[in-house]
């Protein structure tokens, strides 16, 4: 067999994890990745920048998103049983890639740990009376120990987190719709809102394409279902069907919350920094519009830390299977559950915490910064192995029954809008910082490539088998 042909055990170590997830528990993960605090407060700092057309901005960063997870779903159903998509990119880009894609995306989702959980700690001080550091050491215990368990606890535990984040969307989306066409207001309809201010496009359409490298962070987090989906069931199904329907979540919970937001409030009353759904809530004359979103991002928040874990967890064994991590990492309980890198998650997270009381403006500032753009380098990553293991599987006439839409068209233009995104932080004096530390922290890892491959050559994870 050729050096360059694929099929379903190439790089394929026996991963030795349970199966304990079922398809309602992916479908959760799927819609728990997309939804956090990034819509119920984020969203205020692109409506303060963008105007109303902040809706076109996230339908353009969702359009991103939901490529790439096409992609991701063509690979997985292609190569089904390889593991987390990170190993897509090692089958289509080599070792270099699945390194690199792997420590970075652990990193991403270790700092998302630490961020939450001193987010949520900020906010539970309302209602108890703690020092944060110790709330935050608290978040970050529990969600560990709930990982710690059988999958299914995980599963469980996501599932209805998700559900209460959907099932207050939802609620919101019906009270802001009744509002909008006057049927509550008492003033009748509030769409005129949208050309207040300025108008539409109030702050011109170069803003509308500038926005884009702020709200696609909080878009990101779908490619999560795929990794789950190793664990349930039935992954090529799962994965499938996610893939499919992630564009009628990003619509429906972020291009449609946002757009009902500019039309319940004047989007010059939107203050970044504070959840524009309590300002269109209060409008709306919703009782304890206040306690009842903080209550909600507080779920947000410990849905994002209980992911967090759960998928650096997971990446963090797929490493040290392949050779590319401690050995250490790639053991499971009785359970099939990778506790030891459950609990090495745990540990960086917190300590980040604790970079984050200590240093608030200094290492956790950088920490944070470092990963501000590493989730468009995966996704660039992701694209290219999607194209170049595309043509591979086309040479060898493999069948497809998931197809990238107008490959390698779109595939193309996806990458090239991400390079895009890219270079226009470069020149927006928020983002900068993050790029540029983002940069250092790839630097970090390509050294680390060159010394794993110099002090253990004989470790090429290409051909390495590990048993659970």
């Amino acid at each position: 067999m050729s050096a360059h042909t694929v099929h379903e055990g190439h790089g394929t170590p026996a991963t030795g994890l349970g199966k304990g997830l079922r398809q309602r528990h992916v479908t959760m993960i799927s819609l728990g990745g997309i939804i956090g605090a990034g819509l119920f407060v984020g969203s205020s700092a692109a409506i303060a920048d963008v105007g109303p057309a902040a809706t076109v901005t996230y339908a353009l960063a969702g359009l991103i998103v939901l490529l790439v997870m096409r992609m991701i779903g063509e690979m997985a159903v292609a190569l089904p049983g390889i593991g987390s998509f990170t190993e897509y990119v090692r089958v289509g880009l080599g070792d270099l890639g699945g390194f690199a894609a792997g420590w970075l995306y652990w990193y991403f989702w270790v700092i998302v740990v630490a961020v939450e959980a001193v987010a949520g700690a900020q906010i539970l001080q309302r209602w108890i009376p703690a020092p944060m550091w110790l709330i935050a050491l608290a978040l970050v215990i529990i969600m560990t120990v709930v990982n710690c368990f059988a999958v299914r606890s995980y599963g469980e535990f996501e599932f209805w987190f998700a559900s209460i984040k959907v099932a207050a969307i939802i609620v919101f989306l019906a009270l802001g719709l009744s509002y909008a066409f006057g049927w509550t207001s008492g003033t009748g309809q509030t769409f005129g809102n949208l050309g207040t201010g300025g108008g539409f496009l109030a702050m011109g359409l170069g803003a509308v394409f500038a926005g884009v490298p702020t709200v696609i962070f909080a878009i990101c987090g779908a490619e999560i279902a795929t990794i789950a989906a190793a664990e349930s069931d039935e992954p090529a199904r799962s994965v499938a069907q996610m893939t499919r329907s992630v564009i009628v979540r990003v619509l429906t919970f972020y291009v449609g919350s946002v757009f009902l937001i500019v039309c319940v409030v004047p989007w010059r009353e939107i203050v970044p920094g504070e959840s524009p759904f309590v300002a269109a809530m209060d409008r709306m004359h919703v009782p304890a519009a206040g306690d009842i979103m903080n209550i909600i991002v507080v779920i947000a928040v410990l849905s994002c830390m209980n992911s967090g874990v759960y998928v650096a967890s997971r990446v963090l064994f797929g490493l040290s299977s392949r050779g590319d991590a401690p050995r250490m990492f790639s053991s499971v309980t009785r359970q099939r559950v990778p506790r030891k890198a459950i609990i090495a998650g745990g540990v960086i997270g917190y300590v980040a915490v604790g970079a984050a009381i200590v240093s608030p403006e200094g290492l956790f500032a950088f920490l944070v910064n470092a990963s501000g753009a590493i989730m468009l380098l995966v996704y660039l990553l992701i694209g290219l192995a999607q194209l170049r293991l595309r043509r591979r599987l086309e040479r060898e006439n493999r069948r497809l029954t998931l197809r990238m839409w107008l490959f390698p068209w779109l595939t193309i233009g996806v990458l090239v809008a991400i390079v895009a995104v890219l270079g226009a932080m470069a020149f927006k004096p928020a983002l900068a910082p993050q790029l540029y530390a983002t940069l250092a922290s790839v630097a970090v890892v390509l050294v680390a490539y060159v010394l794993r491959r110099r002090l253990a050559p004989g470790t090429d994870s290409t051909i390495q088998r590990e048993k659970a």
